[in-house]
């Protein structure tokens, strides 16, 4: 028997109720997949990549990154920061900082320096890394270390040949602070434990097929909800990691071609980049026949399913689900039951958001919200006990959701209750794009509500009510929000009223605002 296998066995007692830690997936594949090529970096960033990194090569980053935050005077469960686009570094994070006791709180990369600077500041984060490509744009957001990602802050945030400090594993203990929108102006910072992931991971994994065979294309951002819980089951699997820095549909065809991808999530704009690509394909396209594609973030529309299977040759595969809940909630997946179906009826079938996940309870209440009960369930939202208390009243999450399950017991999305905008997977608070507004001068009043869109799903329209005797103009309204919010937010469209409607107490009533614009849909979500 070999020293370290003696030393393993010394150090456990008679206690078979094994703590569930995200680092075990990496654990696992260190042992099983040690040779074999774990990620694939993205070759065109910015910092100097990582190129291709075995199993075993992930594992040691891992502990010499835990090693540097021991070093660094960063301890147990206190928070590390990651502003940064997919890049094997971000990825390393989520095992190095969470699988050694701290809590990694990766940032969505598209937000402004303002709205960077309240997460870091609220989480109280003791380190943060930001991506080279966003380091002037943030440059005056502070932390007490700070370090831009490349080869030069690689020599102090790994520190090589020195064993970590131990962290005995508690699953109840906060692996990730993950921020989202929702319908306060400011985000809120979603505590997910070390049991939630590792259930996330292993049964949406389980249901998605991942296997080692796979090669998993990273299209969907790794700070959204974890990358969806893949980079811990595509790793536990031991398949390999394609990173992706940018969506674009040409460059998506050809990363499945070079690497022989066989896996990829991403939201409904996702799907519509790459069919648009495909449009100028020359040949076959690539993974017809092999890639499956899980479809969340908004109710894709069910010409969008068709076309993927009769114009791409990839299984879709569709998941519902929310930060809160690290997300997966319900998953719709082909069925042998539907083999003998054209595609168009199975893609009616496969509109539906899909059953709930092992372990995921469904219900919908007297008011139609969704209701959901389940190991993936947010503990509660960092700093913020009222949100948190309101969001899992009566043992439930208050999904926001409108909707209904049907015989089958398929949920269906009708309704989004909660006042809050998804634009291209992205949650987008109406009420923060309606604060920016009201900075405004001319602007006397206005609602912001989503309107459908064909490529984003829905998109951000504002309605205004000018000042007396103020001129604004659509540009300058647009512009105006540009300079105080993250893009992506911001109205795409302006709309001048000369009155909001309002309930005898004074209460807009957004769905009735909305209306209009929805008419023509089969539901109020897209």
């Amino acid at each position: 028997m070999s020293d370290p296998q003696r030393a393993l066995i010394a150090g456990y007692g008679g206690d078979m109720n094994v703590a569930l830690s995200v680092r075990d997936f990496l654990d696992r594949a260190e042992t099983v997949y040690g040779d074999r090529v774990g990620i694939v970096d993205e070759p065109d960033q910015p910092a100097q990549g990582w190129g291709e990194l075995t199993y075993s090569r992930i594992a040691e980053l891992a502990r010499a990154q835990a090693a540097a935050l021991d070093e660094h005077g960063i301890g147990f469960g206190e928070r590390v920061a990651v502003v940064s686009h997919n890049a094997a570094r971000l990825m390393v994070s989520l095992f190095g900082v969470s699988g050694y006791g701290r809590v990694c709180v990766p940032i969505n990369f598209r937000l402004n320096r303002e709205e960077i600077s309240y997460i870091v500041e609220h989480c109280g984060a003791t380190m943060l890394l930001i991506d080279s490509e966003l380091a002037d744009a943030l440059a005056g957001v502070d932390c007490r270390h700070r370090y831009v990602l490349g080869a030069e802050a690689d020599e102090s945030l790994y520190r090589f040949g020195v064993a970590p400090e131990t962290w005995t594993p508690d699953e109840d203990a906060t692996a990730t602070v993950n921020y989202t929108s929702g319908t306060t102006a400011r985000p809120k910072g979603v505590q997910m434990t070390h049991r939630s992931l590792w259930l996330n991971a292993t049964t949406f994994g389980w249901a998605a097929g991942v296997s080692d065979r796979d090669v998993y294309l990273h299209t969907l951002p790794m700070f959204h909800c974890n990358g969806w819980g893949m980079p811990y089951a595509v790793s536990g699997a031991g398949a390999c990691h394609i990173v992706l820095r940018k969506v674009d549909g040409a460059e998506i065809l050809r990363r499945i071609e070079r690497h022989g991808v066989t896996y990829l999530c991403g939201a409904p704009a996702v799907v519509a980049a790459v069919l648009d690509a495909a449009q100028e394909w020359e040949g076959d396209i690539p993974g017809s026949g092999r890639v499956r594609m899980t479809v969340a973030g908004a109710p894709p529309p069910t010409r969008t399913i068709e076309r993927m299977e009769t114009e791409l040759g990839w299984e879709f595969m569709q998941l519902y689900g929310l930060t809160e809940t690290a997300p997966y909630l319900t998953i719709n997946r082909r069925r042998a039951e539907w083999d003998r179906l054209s595609p168009a009826e199975r893609a009616v079938k496969l509109s539906r958001q899909g059953v709930p996940a092992l372990g995921i309870s469904l219900a919908v209440d007297d008011t139609g919200e969704v209701l959901a009960r389940g190991n993936h369930v947010l503990t509660g939202y960092w700093e913020q006990p009222e949100a948190s208390a309101e969001a899992l009243a009566g043992g439930w999450f208050h999904t926001g959701d409108g909707g209904n399950i049907d015989e089958e017991g398929y949920l269906t999305l009708s309704d989004r209750k909660k006042d809050v905008i998804i634009s291209g997977g992205e949650n987008i608070s109406s009420i923060e794009v309606e604060d920016a507004l009201f900075a405004h001068e001319a602007v006397a009043e206005v609602a912001v509500i989503g309107v459908p869109d064909e490529k984003w799903g829905e998109t951000v329209k504002a309605l205004v009510v000018l000042a007396p005797a103020a001129a604004a103009s659509e540009a300058e309204l647009i512009e105006h929000c540009r300079r105080r919010l993250a893009h992506y937010k911001c109205p795409t469209s302006v709309e001048f009223r000369d009155e909001l409607s309002r309930t005898a107490t004074g209460k807009l009533q957004k769905y009735r605002l909305r209306e209009p614009y929805w008419s023509d849909q089969d539901r109020q979500i897209n």
